[in-house]
């Protein structure tokens, strides 16, 4: 069953499928943001050190792959859909843990990163190949927006509320409360999969093969490349500004207040980068979009302050959906006239994952060297230059991807890729 909606002068003809996989996104992005940021800051109010917060972020980041990896060998044997089940079981199993182990998170740092990053493995691989499956090229600026927007929207609700509570509350009182608020959202996550119709995946996991794939098509190569660049900058930047914000505060309710400038602003140029970058307008936004997010930086380099941080927080927010609304859509586009891309969707989403998190692996652990070697006041800034250029080197990889049909294998491919009628 599909149904049109009226967006923005366009008429969008959108499946109940896809519907309900934006409902998913949204219970799951406003239960991370509800409490992840604040994972971080339980862990160095406990820890006190940056060593213990990027051992914690390294093991979501090496176990992140791995949990992809298999979860694309399920998904091929298995639905797709219960793939995204499990994914969101173990995220609330994280989230249980850190309830049961209470004061001693930061001790088991490693073990409760590495429990988080299986459970986004399963749950961005589910979530990925569904998105693929689900939106098809004239929806998928569109599905991404909109998904853009819930996920801001959560993004201004979940720490922002998050920190409310736990400033009115003693400290672990509501520390405790946001980790189960967040256990029940990600429970109705699964339950709204249910209404997701069945879709089983045929033959063999090609992992490999798809893996030396981007020797032949230099498109996709180009796009690999691309994502390592984003790792490089989300490594660190995951958990280094959270904690400067409470460093400078003391208040878990102004992190809140950062992240809901950050994601109001995200939450308006979401709608308005959906509106207005079509496919022609794409490399220039990204381009334009990877500027932004670099010259940001030196907002908060010297002599910080919480109200440069909010200045930052609005530039950020204005540069992202910039830069992701045609990036995951160019990516999914280049996925969709790969080789065998109908037979092997699940390999490619798997070895893109690969490539992100090798730039996150990689931009943490110098993280951790560097930290270990010089004062940790003096060397983050160097390497949050360093790193925050990652985003402004992707589009030196994706200006020479063209999409066009006008060559012969794009051709072919494009007519190996079914409608959605006969998925």
């Amino acid at each position: 069953m599909r149904k049109s909606l009226q967006f923005y002068q366009d008429k969008i003809d959108v499946s109940k499928d896809l519907l309900f996989l934006l409902v998913i996104g949204g219970l799951y992005s406003l239960g991370i943001f509800l409490s992840n940021t604040f994972v971080n800051i339980y862990l160095w109010k406990q820890s006190g050190d940056y060593i213990t917060i990027a051992m914690y972020n390294l093991a979501i980041c090496l176990f992140q792959p791995i949990a992809f990896i298999l979860a694309g060998k399920l998904a091929k044997k298995v639905d797709r859909v219960i793939v995204l089940r499990l994914g969101v079981i173990f995220l609330s199993l994280f989230f249980l843990s850190v309830l049961i182990i209470g004061e001693k998170a930061s001790t088991y740092n490693f073990l409760l990163g590495s429990l988080l990053g299986i459970g986004y493995g399963f749950y961005w691989l589910a979530f990925n190949v569904l998105t693929f499956e689900i939106t098809e090229p004239d929806t998928r600026d569109f599905f991404n927006g909109f998904l853009g927007v819930l996920q801001s929207f959560g993004g201004m609700i979940g720490p922002l509320l998050a920190g409310t509570i736990i400033a009115k509350m003693e400290a672990n009182i509501g520390y405790r409360t946001i980790f189960t608020i967040s256990f029940i959202l990600f429970i109705s996550a699964v339950a709204f999969s249910f209404f997701l119709k069945r879709r089983q995946a045929e033959g063999s996991f090609h992992f490999r093969r798809i893996l030396q794939e981007r020797t032949n098509n230099k498109n996709w190569g180009r796009i690999l490349h691309a994502h390592v660049f984003q790792g490089l900058r989300e490594g660190i930047f995951l958990f280094v500004i959270s904690i400067w914000v409470f460093l400078i505060t003391k208040s878990e309710f102004a992190l809140g207040m950062f992240n809901l400038f950050l994601s109001g602003l995200s939450f308006v140029f979401y709608f308005i980068a959906t509106k207005f970058i079509k496919p022609a307008l794409r490399k220039k936004a990204i381009l334009v979009g990877g500027l932004i997010l670099f010259f940001s930086i030196f907002l908060i380099l010297f002599n910080i302050n919480y109200t440069q941080l909010i200045i930052y927080a609005i530039v950020i927010g204005i540069a992202y959906p910039i830069i992701n609304v045609p990036y995951v859509s160019m990516t999914y586009d280049v996925i969709g006239k790969a080789w065998k891309a109908k037979d092997m969707r699940v390999e490619y989403i798997v070895v893109r994952e690969l490539f992100v998190n090798l730039g996150r692996v990689i931009s943490i652990v110098v993280f951790l060297v560097a930290v270990s070697l010089v004062e940790a006041e003096k060397v983050i800034p160097i390497l949050l230059i360093i790193f925050g250029s990652g985003h402004l080197f992707i589009y030196f990889y994706i200006k020479n991807i063209y999409l066009g049909t006008q060559q012969k294998k794009e051709v072919m491919i494009k007519e190996q890729i079914p409608d959605e009628k006969n998925r």
